[in-house]
């Protein structure tokens, strides 16, 4: 090489420095998918089943947030965001948002039940109500002992003895006794039950999307990676 101050020969050395992914593969990124799949396993359980579905929700988002705490401490402490931040980040983002749809759900789903609550009270019949007679219906006569007619007949529901005028001033009267049968209101539709409309399309649309977010992520990834490999050959 000639300089102004003469010919020197040098000597230049390339270093490629390249992270292996088999350690972040296996303490990062694969618990990381993995917690985003169990966060959404939630969508195949009935809305009835809130304690299961709060359980998968929140212990989702607290091992999301383990996982991104550990990643920290085993990466160097850098002012920008980094590729692995970012995927943390859109899986923490995809736990939570699991939980808020369990939310959204529970909300519909009490609001339908007490609109339909409400159609059911307006649509019932009035009470009505409905009288059984325990005994049957007994009354006395009382006729004045002179009296040429004795009246003695004999019912089903009713018996007329004769007293005599010694018990002329009693008079015992026995009335049917009374019972209300209350009126039940009609069940629920069975359309409230089950599964939400909600859920349906969560199903459908959550696995989409974390399918489409790595496989974009991958592809950018690996394919900086190998340009800046080919750039650095060159």
């Amino acid at each position: 090489m000639c300089l102004p101050t003469g010919e020197y020969v040098i000597m230049t050395v390339y270093f490629h420095l390249q992270r292996k992914m088999g350690y972040f593969m296996i303490q990062i990124y694969t618990p990381c998918i993995m917690t985003v799949i169990l966060s959404q396993v939630s969508f195949w359980i009935n809305k009835e089943s809130v304690p299961a579905r709060t359980v998968f929700g929140i212990t989702t988002v607290l091992t999301m947030t383990t996982l991104s705490i550990s990643a920290r401490h085993s990466l160097p402490k850098v002012s920008y965001a980094t590729a692995m931040d970012w995927f943390i980040a859109v899986c923490f983002a995809f736990v939570f948002s699991a939980l808020i749809e369990f939310a959204a759900v529970n909300y519909f789903t009490n609001l339908q039940t007490q609109k339909a609550k409400r159609k059911a009270q307006f649509a019932a019949p009035p009470t009505v109500t409905i009288s059984k007679a325990t005994e049957p219906l007994e009354a006395e006569i009382v006729l004045h002992p002179d009296s040429k007619y004795h009246l003695k007949k004999r019912i089903t529901s009713l018996s007329l003895p004769i007293v005599s005028s010694s018990e002329a001033n009693k008079v015992l009267t026995r009335a049917p006794i009374l019972q209300s049968t209350p009126v039940t209101p009609p069940p629920l539709s069975p359309a409230f039950g089950g599964t939400s409309k909600i859920d349906q399309y969560s199903r459908i649309l959550f696995p989409v999307a974390f399918a489409g977010f790595n496989l974009v992520y991958w592809v950018v990834y690996l394919s900086k990676d190998t340009m800046e490999v080919s750039s650095s050959v060159e």
